[in-house]
């Protein structure tokens, strides 16, 4: 009798050890699942987008970049361009660099295939490489002679943009196409305006146009 009681106790005790290791198992791997899958998320929010072909916009002449949309609506946009300014506009030919940051307030639905943005409104920041700029004044001039940077402009943009969502039974590898034009100054041309009231639009305003083409 004592025996049989004891072999009950032993199956007892090892079915409790081993609900407790599958329990600890459950629980190691449901842990596990959650961190692949916020290494996962995290991943694929560093996948850009969208590509983007802008041509003008004091970034070069033309300029291809990247970039990210998020937010609640897919409001917000950062972007990032590498463009060119070509030898017939300068001595030599030059690379420039944009951050940009858009915003997009609301869109219209025209139809199930188009979409039209009223406004589409940002920042941007550019550079130009090379030794000839620079953002602090260079000391081969006078102290005073240059009171600003030749090597980074900030420019703020207003412009509109109509999207043409392409349907999903046509989709190879992008899901929409838009095309926008925004309207453009920097600080520089805003301080010269000020400083000079003969100026007119078309001497401190510029106008550029562009493709974005979206994958996700």
């Amino acid at each position: 009798m004592i025996m049989k009681w004891l072999t009950f106790e032993y199956r007892r005790r090892l079915l409790c050890l081993w609900m407790l290791c599958a329990v600890i198992s459950l629980s190691t791997q449901d842990a596990y699942q959650k961190k692949i899958d916020k290494y996962h998320e995290i991943w694929t929010s560093l996948i850009p987008k969208y590509v983007k072909l802008q041509y003008a916009g004091s970034m070069g002449f033309l300029s291809f970049g990247t970039g990210w949309d998020y937010g609640k609506n897919n409001q917000w946009e950062t972007d990032v361009f590498l463009g060119f300014i070509p030898r017939y506009s300068t001595d030599d030919f030059k690379i420039t660099f944009t951050l940009k940051q858009n915003f997009i307030p609301w869109k219209v639905r025209l139809n199930p295939s188009f979409s039209l943005d009223p406004l589409a409104c940002g920042i941007y920041m550019n550079t130009v490489f090379g030794e000839d700029f620079w953002i602090s004044e260079a000391e081969r001039y006078p102290s005073g002679y240059y009171s600003f940077s030749t090597k980074l402009r900030m420019n703020v943009f207003l412009g509109q943009r109509i999207t043409y969502n392409i349907p999903a039974s046509k989709r190879y590898s992008a899901n929409a196409i838009t095309f926008f034009y925004e309207i453009s100054t920097n600080e520089l041309y805003l301080i010269s305006r000020i400083q000079n009231r003969y100026l007119t639009p078309k001497d401190y305003l510029g106008l550029s146009l562009g493709l974005k083409i979206q994958f996700f």
